[in-house]
């Protein structure tokens, strides 16, 4: 076996970002669903054009592809050989 570490573009920092602004992306989408009625003659307007699916849930998507794209642009820290962190400039 070889002594050699991988090294990886992001960090664990990056990733638990990334996770966390994908499943901001999901719930958004999640709380932009629904609305529809039983019966196909009836428009339920209230539901459909409620605060949560047409101000909170769109404002939630673009705040969890914000997030994401935070996770991708920060700054990763790197280990040496003496295990201090070293940041990569």
């Amino acid at each position: 076996m070889s002594d050699k570490k991988e090294n990886f573009v992001f960090g664990k920092k990056n990733y638990i970002t990334i996770a966390v602004g994908f499943l901001l992306v999901l719930l958004g989408f999640v709380l932009m669903s629904g609305g529809k009625s039983d019966d196909p003659n009836i428009f339920l307007g209230e539901e459909v054009f409620s605060f949560m699916r047409i101000t909170f849930a769109p404002f939630t998507v673009l705040l969890g592809f914000v997030v994401v794209g935070m996770g991708i642009m920060l700054k990763p820290n790197h280990r040496n050989e003496n295990n201090s962190i070293i940041s990569r400039d």
